[in-house]
This record gives structure tokens, sequence and C-alpha cells, in this order.
């Protein structure tokens, strides 16, 4: 007897790379290309009625099994609604054919508290994770969490065998090292140094510093490093390469993000505790946890919280047509180093 496949598909999380692997393969199971194309719905939840949903839903496949609708952040219009708008999206959950798979996909992120992992939206209490649990084997569950910046040295590993190729410990730990835990830009580094080696030895940590495209997390580490120093034309000149390839809101986000972590860093070391406390509390590669513990202690709380105030003004400008952000990081380089 054939197993009854499930017909709602939910994926949560905010590993952009997990999910799309997981359309890929939904979409393959259809057949060709061809195929897939004639079979595929894809819709925006933000701006698709649910009667756009429902009838994409109950449209008959064309020469396959079944249908496949993908529908992103179906929640944003139904979160902010109690009751009927709810009811009717779960009626339709239940009531939907066996030759459709409906897939919502639902940007979710994990975070931690006193030592549990939940869900930021879908946690156990939220309306429709209420009905997942009711709804038995109509529904597959698949979690999508990026991985933490500890784990992608072992998730770089397992991609690269399922690429054909291999990295050995170093070149994994600093490929990690430069882009965290950014698995679409991992998935495109490690695709380029595999075509690079040819398969014919495993990557290397010299192979790594020669191809990845500008060492970003580096570069933020030695302008962070200038500017402990106060060594205002070093941390000048990285700001600089950084400019040279970053658009300077998504600049602003990585300086933003390290100075968050050397703020919690610092609140660590003033409770009395090392290196290995900031690496298990932040869940950091443990060269990030060194460089933080280093970089941390040239500066006191006082002055890491007036830094990330000015770097929250800083982005606020950048998106509101203040100052420029070149200039306006130029300036705080000069006030911080003067």
């Amino acid at each position: 007897m054939t197993a009854v496949k499930p017909v709602v598909y939910l994926l949560r999380g905010d590993d952009s790379t997990r999910v799309n692997e997981l359309l890929v393969r939904f979409k393959t199971e259809l057949g060709s290309a061809d195929m897939a194309g004639l079979n595929t719905s894809v819709l925006d939840g933000a701006s698709t009625s649910l009667d756009e949903i429902r009838s994409a839903a109950f449209a008959m496949p064309f020469l396959t099994e079944r249908r496949l609708v993908i529908v992103y952040d179906v929640l944003v219009k139904l979160d902010g609604k109690k009751g009927e708008a709810q009811k009717k999206f779960l009626e339709l959950l239940d009531g939907l054919p066996h030759t459709t798979a409906l897939v919502l996909v639902i940007e979710d992120k994990q975070v931690s508290k006193r030592g549990q992992t939940y869900w930021e939206k879908l946690g156990d209490t939220h309306w429709l994770m209420k009905w997942v649990k009711s709804a038995g084997t109509h529904v597959w569950v698949e979690d999508c969490p990026l991985p933490s910046e500890r784990e992608m040295t072992g998730w770089i590993h397992r991609k690269a065998r399922e690429l054909g190729g291999n990295f050995n410990t170093d070149a994994a730990a600093r490929l990690a090292e430069y882009i965290g835990n950014d698995t679409r830009r991992a998935m495109q580094e490690i695709n380029k140094l595999l075509t690079y080696t040819g398969g014919d030895r495993p990557v290397t940590s010299n192979d790594v510093v020669l191809l990845t495209a500008q060492e970003q997390e580096g570069n933020i580490f030695d302008m962070t490093d200038a500017l402990g120093e106060r060594n205002g034309l070093k941390a000048l000149e990285q700001l600089h390469i950084l400019l040279e390839t970053n658009d300077v809101l998504e600049l602003s986000g990585m300086i933003n993000r390290q100075f968050r972590l050397l703020l919690q860093a610092r609140e660590i070391l003033d409770e009395r505790k090392g290196e290995d406390q900031i690496r298990e509390e932040l869940n950091l590669h443990p060269y990030v946890a060194k460089k933080l513990t280093e970089q941390a202690r040239h500066f006191s709380i006082e002055q890491l919280e007036t830094i990330y105030r000015k770097l929250l003004k800083i982005d606020i400008d950048i998106k509101s047509g203040g100052m420029p952000g070149d200039v306006a990081f130029e300036v705080l380089i000069a006030e911080m180093t003067a």
C-alpha cells in the first residue's frame, strides 16, 4: 500500500540556502523542468488573497501526480488578525486535495534564552503550530535555521563532500571565519574553491585566502584592531577597502554586528569571565571568540555603548538620507582615534 503523502509542507527558518534546496527537490519530483514549470505556482502571501491561494491550490495538475504551490510570508496578513481570517485559512489547509503540495515558506529565527531554544514567530503556542499538532500526517514540518557560527566549519565540510570535494580543517575554519553563518555566500565560495582545486586535492587555507572575495570579516577585525590601537590611518585604510566591495548599508550592518558582539564580550569580561564563556554564551567560532576577547579589552563598556549609539545613528542617517555613510564612518573613526 502506498503511503499517503503530506499535503501541506511548512518550511520555517532563516537559512535561505536550505529552503531553496528543499524547493528544488520538490520541483524535481514533478518531473522534467518543463513539467515542473507548468505545475508550479509561486505566490507572495503578503499581497495575495485567500481566494487566489485557493484557486492555485485547487487547480488540477497537468500530466503529473501533483501540483506544487509555494506561498511566501503568508503570516504577514494573518498574524495581525483574529478569528475569522485565521479560521478560513485553516479550513483551506484542511480541505486541500491530495493532488496539491502546498508549501508555506515562513522566515523565522531560533533564539536561545536560559539554556532553551525556541522560535521567535512559530513557537508551540502559535495558532498555526497548534493546527500542525492536530493535523497529523496531513502536514510535514522542516526546520531550516541558520547554523551557528560555531557550526559553520562542520557545515562547510558537509557541503563540500556533497559536491564531491573536500576541505582540510584549517581551510574550513578560515572560510567560516571570513563569512560567518552566511550560507548563501558560503555555497558560492565552496563551489568556486572546489572548481579551483578541480577535485585533485583538498581545499587549503591558502586557497581560501587567495580566492575568497574580499575577506570581509578579516578586514572588519583589522579595522577594529586599528581602532583599539587608536591608529586612525590604518582604520581608514581598512574602511576604504571594505567600501570598495560592499554597499555602505551592508557595511553598516557588518560594523554594527561587530560592535554589538564587542559590547556583549566586554560585559562578559566585566563579570570576571573569559574567552571560553564568550565563545559559549555568544555561540561563536573559537577564532572569532579569541579575536573579540582581545579587542574588547581595548575598550571600556562606556566607550562601546557610546560607539554603538553612534553606529545606530549612522545606520538611521543612511536609510533616511542624512549624512552619507562613508563620510559618517570617517568622522567616527577620527573621533575614536583622536
